[in-house]
């Protein structure tokens, strides 16, 4: 019982205030009462509106122990009716609040942004939703999204986003997409600290920092400010050789570029992988950072970044089948994105070995498993 409580009481806080925007002779069910139902069915394997009221009338007895349900379980029609009218502003300031609070300070901690597009949620004829998300890698939490304007792209997608966040002291990492003047000022004005992937869209400081590199390598980086990092991982038949350099260049090699806020460092990372008996692979990238000369703090936000796509991404993808959801009309389709976004670390944090996709499965079978999950992120 106490699980119960714990989820009623820290739930029902985040939306309490919360604004209805259903008329209030029309509303046969509280708004608790369809997220909270909605909330569980995710959790326990449901991944449209047909299966979250399928979900609650078979759960019937035990959802009502800590929600109302005075009127029965809402209907797929008006699950779906009220996530489409519901503002997608308010829905991510209320678990953004929630999810930062978890997170706690982010002091040290990499935030990374990278998009997604969710391919079945569009009509005919328009573009599918694409999704911009801020991603605390440690905590596997998302902490805020935004979507992206059907006439628009990540580049004005991302400021917006990080407006909202407390980024104080992180590390926040960006693609080469969010590689822009404007977006790396406005991490530095909010004490942050970036690590952005740098390709020819920013073709005069792409090229000038290969050249530094390249430059530093033939002569073994002598007379440079430079240090180097090399970690090794195998397993599944793989193995894989990382090899990150980062040089702090000159005063004068900065000073070509004073448009880039709080330049520092630059860095470039060497993969090579060789899957079983095969020829070896290898790829090279390079980054601008605001970091200082410490190279080991520098790989881990690169390596971090990746955590945003295995961690996150693949996850709804593979466990969620969010590509496969219909859900479009109005804003159903990004307030749904936020419940699966919601319950992903929520499934990630509970210490049974097992993958997401099976733990979404126990918590369907064991209602004491599903309190436990959701539990173990609000204690």
């Amino acid at each position: 019982m106490a699980s119960t409580q714990l989820v009623q009481f820290t739930l029902r806080d985040c939306f309490r205030d919360f604004p209805d925007p259903r008329r209030e002779h029309l509303r046969l069910h509280s708004l608790w009462d369809v997220i909270g139902l909605t909330l569980c069915a995710v959790l326990c394997g449901c991944d449209c509106v047909t299966e979250i009221e399928e979900y609650g009338i078979a759960k019937f007895d035990f959802l009502s122990t800590f929600l109302d349900l005075e009127n029965g379980v809402p209907s797929h029609d008006t699950i779906g009716r009220v996530f489409g009218i519901l503002d997608p502003k308010t829905f991510r300031t209320c678990f953004a609040a929630w999810t930062q609070s978890l997170a706690g300070s982010m002091a040290g901690r990499v935030v990374a942004i990278d998009g997604k597009t969710l391919r079945g949620a569009h009509a005919k004829d328009e573009r599918p939703l694409h999704l911009v998300t801020a991603f605390a890698t440690e905590h596997r939490l998302v902490l805020s999204q935004q979507a992206v304007d059907g006439k628009s792209n990540e580049i004005t997608a991302i400021p917006e986003l990080l407006r909202l966040l407390d980024v104080k002291k992180a590390i926040v990492t960006i693609d080469a997409m969010g590689c822009q003047k404007e977006i790396a000022a406005q991490i530095k004005d909010k004490r942050a600290d970036y690590v952005l992937a740098l390709k020819d869209n920013q073709p005069t400081l792409y090229a000038d920092v290969q050249e530094l590199i390249m430059k530093g390598l033939e002569t073994n980086f002598v007379g440079m400010r430079h240090q180097q990092y090399e970690t090794h991982d195998q397993g599944h038949g793989r193995k894989e050789k990382r090899t990150y350099h980062l040089v702090r260049p000159s005063k004068a090699w900065l000073a070509k570029h004073p448009e880039w806020k709080g330049l520092s460092t630059v860095g470039m990372v060497c993969s090579e992988r060789q899957v079983g008996d095969a020829e070896p692979t290898g790829d090279v990238r390079f980054f601008i950072s605001s970091l200082s000369l410490k190279v080991e703090a520098f790989a881990r936000a690169v390596r971090g970044h990746w955590a945003i796509e295995n961690n996150l991404h693949w996850v709804l993808d593979v466990s969620y089948r969010e590509d496969e959801s219909r859900s479009r009309k109005d804003h159903t389709a990004e307030n749904l994105a936020w419940i699966r976004r919601m319950t992903v670390p929520l499934l990630a944090q509970e210490e049974t070995k097992a993958s997401i996709r099976c733990k979404r499965k126990l918590a369907g079978w064991d209602d004491e498993y599903l309190l436990t999950v959701a539990s173990k992120a609000v204690a």
